[in-house]
Order: C-alpha cells, then sequence, then structure tokens
C-alpha cells in the first residue's frame, strides 16, 4: 500500500459510507482513482470487509479490565475452557513474552470485578496475574 492508499483507509476508518467524492476530496485524488484503488484493496484482501459500529458497541459494560495471566505447566486449555464459562469474560488471548494469556472482562462494578478477579486468580494453574483497568477507548476514526 503507498501514501494514497494509506490516506483512503484513514478516510474509510472514518466513515465507511463516505461517498466516492467524499473520499477524493479528503484524499486529493479524483472519483476515478478512488474507485479504482478501492477495487485493488478489495480484490487484494487489504480491505476485507466494512461494519457498523453502533452505540451499544461503544457502551459496553462500564467496568472494563485486561487481566494477564501466568499459567504454569501446561494448563493454558483447561483454563481457557474454565474462563470461557464465565459471562463477565469478553475475550481471551494468547500471546508470547511474560504472560501466557490476555483475558478481556466486563462488568457492571468494580465490586463485581473485583469478584471475578479473586475467582480467576484461584483457578488451579494461574501462576500469577496482572490486572489494568480500561479508562477509555477509542475505535480509529471515531469521536471518543
Amino acid at each position: 500500500m503507498d501514501d494514497i492508499d494509506n490516506r483512503l483507509v484513514a478516510a474509510l476508518r472514518h466513515n465507511a459510507r463516505a461517498s466516492l467524492s467524499t473520499l477524493a476530496g479528503r484524499v486529493g485524488v479524483t472519483r476515478a482513482t478512488i474507485r479504482t484503488r478501492l477495487e485493488k484493496l478489495e480484490a487484494r484482501g487489504d480491505i476485507i470487509g466494512y461494519s457498523v459500529v453502533t452505540k451499544a458497541d461503544m457502551a459496553g459494560q462500564p467496568v472494563r479490565a485486561l487481566m494477564m495471566l501466568g499459567i504454569e505447566g501446561r494448563g493454558t486449555e483447561r483454563i481457557v475452557a474454565r474462563l470461557q464459562g464465565l459471562t463477565e469474560v469478553e475475550a481471551v488471548h494468547t500471546t508470547n513474552g511474560k504472560w501466557d494469556l490476555v483475558v478481556e472482562i466486563g462488568t457492571e462494578t468494580l465490586i463485581e470485578l473485583d469478584r471475578v478477579l479473586a475467582l480467576i486468580r484461584r483457578f488451579d494453574g494461574v501462576q500469577n496475574s496482572e490486572t489494568s483497568i480500561l479508562l477509555a477507548s477509542r475505535k480509529i476514526g471515531l469521536p471518543v
């Protein structure tokens, strides 16, 4: 992708429903160039889709956190299965480095978050953990 493609993708992140004319104005090229570039980006798989972000998507749970887990031995799959059974767990990511798993958690209150964190820390095989509470989230191209 060159500079024009990057500017086009940035404009689409701001508003994926923008007209070709609007995109052309933002990128500084003609409508025909925008149309051609979009077709090429889609054909190459650089753009794989467009989506809608609703108000509810931005709201989510009011208290959100990332919990990093260190797992002892070979218990990762068992712990992932237990995590997936918790309604407060929004996603589980495997990773490398110091932590084995990153767990996205969402709750209504800090008291509920504390309860979930304590529960997870007691899982057999969880060696250590570190949690960061998310204060604000920004979707690329969307207002805060």
